[in-house]
């Protein structure tokens, strides 16, 4: 049937839950990107990569808020990841340019969400009274 989709209903994220981030490929463009001093792209590749990262940095962020949310609520790292995600919110909802300027921010976003990531993920040693 020509036009038809199906919606999905995932009001707990988990079909997001089990892709797992093509972590490596991102940190590389996110390395180039940020390495570039006169980049000689037409603004359609500026677009194409602003949009790559913008893609990819939506995934780490719900990745980062599932993560937050698991945690008790007096961890300090999720009031931080907080700040973090309304940072992200503020600076995914600017539209995109074709701009090596407008790439290097999203790069940056990027490189954020996966070092509040990795502060999320990484064990925490228990204390004891």
């Amino acid at each position: 049937m020509s036009g038809a989709h199906t919606v999905l209903y995932d009001p707990h994220g988990l079909l997001d839950a089990e892709l797992p981030l093509d972590r490596a490929s991102h940190e590389a463009l996110v390395t180039a990107v940020l390495a570039w001093q006169n980049p000689t792209l037409t603004p359609g590749d500026f677009e194409q990569i602003a949009l790559q990262l913008t893609g990819h940095a939506r995934a780490i962020a719900a990745d980062v808020q599932r993560h937050a949310a698991a945690l008790p609520k007096n961890d300090g790292r999720g009031a931080l990841a907080e700040v973090i995600l309304r940072e992200a919110s503020g600076r995914l909802s600017q539209p995109i340019q074709g701009t090596a300027h407008c790439a290097q921010n999203r790069a940056r976003l990027v490189r954020a969400l996966y070092e509040r990531l990795d502060r999320l993920t990484e064990a925490v040693p228990a204390t004891h009274p």
